[in-house]
């Protein structure tokens, strides 16, 4: 019996060796802190479970799309940029994989980012028959402009906003102005975000161009309509996203393609950390529950990865071993 017991602790002496020995092995671990938040708070959600699960020593850096992937390619730094959106810098990214220097993890937008135009919920339920945008077209005083009832409005993006060039385009394309609407100038995304919240707290429609994930999705119900048609790469790049294309043809959005990076260096060092980044993925709905909470309570993107570990462990402790989830929840 004593040498059953001294073979059982020795066992154990052996794990627990093991789980340090891999946690001194991941050492320092850099990772791009991107602009937007549902990518600032992906960042630090990996830092706290890298750190508290798998004994890294985590430093947040800042980053941006373009710049961020020319240093991990070219530089090998930092580690790890959480969310990328791969759209911006397909072809160079492929190359960098086919090359060994980047590799691909997770896609962490498990839907993709999506773009579209949207109306309410309220709406929607009120009127099964709008189905896409042209049934939502054929009734005006459904969605009434600003000052102008006599009208429907479609919300239109700021100055300077590519998706504000798509929506002039399939606004003619489909014929909106002669279905008694007119295209609404919101100024700025603050004013783009006002009139949804204005629409919900008049218990009035809206209709127009707005993207996910984003808090105000959190926020406020809303539903994307179908343009009735499949996303035509030729189309868009020749005419629906240039500005003042002749003849714009009825088009769908395409979905921008988030995925986890990482460098090869880091990938060659890592296999317990690239276990979980190559789980790691989050749905929309969630991604807009969150930042949703972080805008209404303005908390820093630390405090809303705090949140989601605190209030959606049925999600995420099964992108980890159920030890180190132990551990990260103890450290919360």
């Amino acid at each position: 019996m004593r040498v059953f017991w001294t073979s059982i602790l020795l066992i154990a002496g052996l794990f627990a060796a093991t789980a340090s020995a891999q946690a001194a092995e991941c050492g320092n671990v850099s990772i791009a802190e991107m602009k937007w938040p549902s990518a600032g708070v992906a960042a630090n959600l990996d830092k706290i479970i890298l750190e508290l699960g798998y004994g890294c020593t985590v430093a947040l850096v800042p980053g941006d799309t373009i710049p961020t992937f020319r240093s991990m390619n070219d530089k090998g730094e930092p580690d790890i940029a959480s969310e990328f959106w791969v759209n911006a810098a397909r072809t160079e990214l492929d190359s960098a994989i086919r090359k060994d220097t980047l590799v691909q993890a997770a896609e962490i937008l498990s839907e993709g980012a999506v773009e579209g135009w949207w109306i309410p919920k309220f709406i929607a339920d009120a009127n099964p028959e709008i189905r896409n945008v042209e049934d939502a077209l054929k009734h005006p005083e459904l969605f009434p402009a600003p000052d102008d009832e006599a009208h429907g409005a479609v919300y239109n993006c700021p100055i300077g906003w590519s998706c504000r060039i798509s929506t002039e385009n399939l606004f003619r394309a489909l014929g909106a102005e002669a279905d008694g609407f007119r295209l609404i100038d919101t100024g700025s995304a603050k004013g783009l975000d006002d009139s949804i919240a204005a629409a919900f707290q008049n218990k009035k429609g809206w209709l127009g161009y707005y993207w996910a994930p984003t808090p105000i999705l959190g926020k406020y119900d809303m539903r994307r309509l179908s343009f009735g048609v499949d996303h035509n790469r030729a189309e868009w790049d020749s005419c629906t996203s240039v500005p003042g294309c002749a003849r714009p043809q009825v088009n769908s959005y395409p979905v921008s393609r988030a995925f986890t990076i990482v460098t090869r260096a880091f990938a060659g060092r890592e296999g317990p950390v690239m276990d979980y980044l190559k789980k790691r993925a989050w749905d929309n709905s969630t991604v807009n529950e969150v930042l949703a909470w972080q805008d209404e309570h303005q908390e820093n993107n630390h405090d809303a990865a705090i949140y989601f570990l605190r209030n959606y462990a049925d999600l995420w402790t099964k992108w980890v071993p159920g030890d180190l989830a132990a551990k990260v929840q103890a450290g919360l």
